[in-house]
């Protein structure tokens, strides 16, 4: 049989260390070696504009998930060289091992070695040497456009909404670029400023408010999207727009923030005045609650993730104002009301102190009580059935995802074991956050199998009306963190309608279920949740009270 082949292709995102080694250069190069080896070439990946200094690339893993699979269509991969699938010393012979495991080599044009210990040391080495010039490529990328951005020239990226970019002329070979002002875009941004400063009358104060009548007046984004208050903020709070653009802000691979040292000032046209810049920002600092003297906010807040608004169905998020006397209050609000303006949902907002006293009451005077859950179990006895399809379904996804996380284990220890890796900090954090996450599947496993084999028949009521009575102490007197992870663990979802007064909780039958027949019911706070959809009983939704 004709040996089989598979070309991995890639250029970086950093193309001008690219740009003598196109992707085409890269196959026609792969195909004629195979050619003169006598390789039949039965699949190409192509991976334009993704760096080699991570495996998250879409076309490197799938080669890695066709390769892994039980029937691999190849049994070679061909590289130009060892940096076009890694520029990562450990990454590349991790890669490498993984393959060799189903008998699959690999092959790089430019760097032949052999496979025996002298070829997978000059391997090795040449990786290093790969990962030293990447960094050391990186760096000296970073000073030009430290300095290129000190002369006013745009280092690429989409520019803020109000600016575009323009051709500046060329300096040596290239052709230098800068920002100028989008007068269609700069006209709504100098809109806004004087929304928010009241410079003009007729126009709405406060962010929301401003993104609220912008959406109205039928002004869209770039994208031709509606507004949403946190470009608005966006705007209001970006230097760029009183003259000063900072460049290196961020860390582009992980999104956060840089120390200000690290920041480069980049001078540009201003759309507004740096007077009004600072006038805006010393009202958002005035108006922040957080900046108030008040009590502290800063506890968990208990139904965020669960509440949702019954007519968009977006998630209802924690809001915070001002009343009289600078008192601050917090309510939960339509997050797409709040974002985006009455335009996309007109929304729905109920105290926050309110609504959680009453979804604690419901649940302890409602839900848990001994009654009603023996009514709920009978129910899920009936249907127990019908569900072991779904449940077997999530137990195999459940073991697909632990023995993934069992291999990951294992390659680390392998490469600890032959001196591929040393065990630093940061493999113990991965090494650590892959055990919790074996634990947990295990656990999950556990509890998705367990409902299905338990009889309910030795659920006797003093089993129920001790639980009820545990978890009513708890939900009543605990702390809030305690009180958030107990409700989570049976809750999934509550539905706030306000037009209609009516309030809907949905949580996990088979979480109940695995509660009641723990080992010890009397700590429901101990159990994990798993299967989704507990339809709860007409009597356990509840109008809230005028």
């Amino acid at each position: 049989m004709q040996p089989r082949a598979a070309i991995y292709a890639r250029v970086s995102t950093t193309r001008q260390a690219e740009r003598d080694l196109s992707i085409p250069d890269q196959l026609a190069q792969a195909r004629k070696h195979a050619k003169a080896k006598g390789w039949v070439v039965v699949k190409e990946y192509v991976e334009p504009g993704a760096s080699g200094t991570t495996a998250n690339r879409p076309l490197f893993q799938q080669m890695m998930a066709d390769a892994q699979g039980p029937d691999s269509p190849f049994d070679r991969v061909i590289v130009h060289s060892f940096s076009r699938l890694f520029r990562d010393a450990f990454e590349l012979e991790f890669t490498v091992r993984s393959l060799r495991k189903k008998d699959i080599a690999l092959v790089s044009i430019t760097q032949e070695t052999e496979d025996d210990p002298m070829g997978h040391l000059v391997r090795q080495v040449l990786a290093l040497f790969d990962e030293y010039q990447s960094k050391e490529t990186a760096k000296h990328t970073l000073r030009a456009m430290k300095e290129n951005a000190r002369q006013g020239f745009w280092n690429g990226s989409v520019p803020s909404y109000g600016y575009k970019v323009v051709d500046a002329g060329i300096r040596g070979d290239k052709m230098k670029r800068k920002l100028a002002i989008n007068e269609i875009e700069a006209n709504v941004v100098r809109l806004i400023y004087d929304s928010y400063t009241g410079a003009k009358t007729g126009l709405p104060k406060g962010v929301k408010a401003t993104t609220d009548w912008l959406n109205r007046q039928g002004y869209r984004t770039r994208q031709g999207r509606t507004f949403s208050t946190g470009l608005t903020y966006r705007i209001l709070t970006g230097e760029t727009y009183a003259g000063t653009h900072w460049f290196n802000k961020t860390d582009s691979r992980t999104g956060k923030t840089k120390g200000k040292s690290h920041w480069v000032s980049m001078p540009c046209p201003a759309i507004i005045s740096e007077e009004t810049f600072k006038a805006v920002k010393a009202q958002l600092s005035a108006r922040n609650p957080k900046t108030a003297n008040s009590r502290n906010i800063s506890s968990p807040t208990l139904l965020t993730g669960l509440a949702k608004c019954s007519k968009c169905g977006g998630a209802m998020m924690l809001r915070t104002g001002k009343g009289q006397g600078g008192k601050i209050y917090s309510y939960y609000t339509c997050s797409t009301a709040a974002l985006k303006g009455k335009i996309e949902c007109s929304g729905q907002s109920v105290p926050m102190d309110k609504l959680d006293r009453l979804i604690v009451e419901q649940l302890t005077d409602q839900v848990f009580t001994p009654k009603h859950v023996a009514e709920l179990l009978a129910e899920l006895n009936e249907k127990k059935p019908a569900n072991t399809k779904a449940i077997n379904s999530d137990i195999r996804k459940l073991q697909s995802d632990l023995d993934d996380t069992r291999k990951r284990l294992d390659r680390l220890y392998l490469s600890i074991e032959e001196g591929i890796t040393e065990l630093d900090e940061d493999l113990k954090t991965r090494i650590g956050g892959l055990k919790s996450k074996r634990e947990k599947l295990n656990s999950d496993i556990d509890i998705a199998k367990n409902p299905s084999s338990i009889p309910m028949e030795i659920l006797k009521p003093k089993h129920i009306d001790r639980f009820c009575e545990a978890f009513r102490k708890t939900v009543l007197k605990a702390d809030k963190p305690i009180q958030k992870g107990l409700i989570n663990l049976f809750i999934d979802r509550i539905t706030v309608d306000k037009d209609n007064s009516e309030i809907t909780i949905t949580g996990s039958n088979d979480a109940l279920l695995a509660a009641l027949t723990a080992n010890d019911a009397s700590a429901p706070e101990k159990v994990r949740r798993s299967v989704r959809e507990w339809c709860p009983r007409r009597d356990s939704n509840s109008r809230p009270p005028d």
